[in-house]
């Protein structure tokens, strides 16, 4: 049986709770929060926080401006990724790779950009296309549907 008796709210908690003000619950919480925060968030004033962290955004804004964006499925042979290509200048610059398990583009937006994109299942190592038309370069990679089982003998320490 539980000892409820223990438990840390009682009628003496009720009757304190009824009886205090929205100021001391304020009081309260502001203490608490002083006891667990460094104090080099204390001292930091909320409207410096805040405008910092617009700024922050802002400047985040300006340099995705070509932001990357990419299209990722699979069929029941194949994975597919799409890549809308803004620019032409995208295509003479782009560089493809790939791994089992995951797609690696460099150079677009800008150059000397790399972007990863996790497959959703495992490709083979050959047998891979690229196509661009009407804006859109097209990366079909076969799918590997061979699992490659190895056992592993658990043997017994003494």
């Amino acid at each position: 049986m539980f000892p409820w008796n223990l438990f840390p709210f009682n009628k003496d908690t009720k009757n304190k709770i009824n009886q205090m003000r929205p100021g001391d619950i304020q009081n309260y919480v502001q203490d608490m929060m002083n006891k667990m925060m460094p104090e080099s968030l204390q001292k930091m004033n909320s409207d410096d926080m805040f405008k910092n962290m617009s700024q922050m955004a802002n400047n985040q804004q300006g340099t995705n401006q070509q932001k990357f964006d990419y299209v990722v499925f699979e069929t029941h042979h194949h994975v597919f990724i799409r890549i809308p290509i803004k620019e032409e200048i995208w295509l003479e610059r782009v560089k493809v790779y790939y791994t089992s398990s995951q797609l690696v583009i460099q150079n677009i937006p800008e150059l000397e950009s790399k972007h990863t994109i996790n497959l959703p299942s495992l490709v083979r190592k050959k047998g891979s296309t690229a196509n661009y038309k009407e804006g859109v370069l097209e990366i079909m990679i076969q799918k590997n549907e061979h699992n490659q089982y190895s056992e592993i003998e658990v043997t017994e320490l003494q």
